[in-house]
């Protein structure tokens, strides 16, 4: 949408465009493919945890109890989530951004809770899910007068 720019020298009125950044586009696009391969890590260490339940252990006063295969549909389920917003984000749309930041956030929480049980593992995919949510905040529609 146009907003109006006065010009105090001639006293006409110009409309403002709205641009896209490249900067911005190209940082989404690249946050989509990290999305999309942070989606898919979530979903096999879900499914792995899910067939495996028994090879994690749980560690000892951790205040979450739960088991192996409840910690594998957490991440399975955030997992296929994100993959599918990762995909979303490619169509450009502000509600796909949105997703993709909510998303990745609740994936970056899940892998906090996840830290006592695979502290290297967890520590490396909040990472990317930070460089995430930052490439998706970059992208933004720019005013050009």
């Amino acid at each position: 949408m146009s907003q109006p720019v006065s010009q105090q020298t001639t006293g006409t009125v110009r409309f403002a465009e709205r641009k896209v950044s490249e900067r911005g586009t190209v940082g989404a696009g690249f946050a989509g493919v990290l999305m999309i391969i942070a989606g898919c890590f979530g979903t096999l260490q879900g499914i792995g945890l899910i067939t495996k339940g028994s090879y994690y252990v749980q560690p000892a006063n951790y205040w979450i109890k739960t088991s192996g295969t409840t910690w594998g549909w957490v991440h399975l389920i955030v997992g296929i989530v994100v993959l599918a917003a990762g995909f979303a984000v490619f169509s450009g749309r502000a509600w796909a951004r949105w997703l993709g930041i909510i998303m990745v956030g609740a994936q970056a929480v899940a892998n906090f809770l996840f830290i006592p049980a695979r502290p290297w593992w967890s520590f490396t995919l909040i990472l990317v899910d930070l460089w995430i949510i930052h490439s998706l905040f970059v992208h933004r529609r720019e005013t050009v007068v």
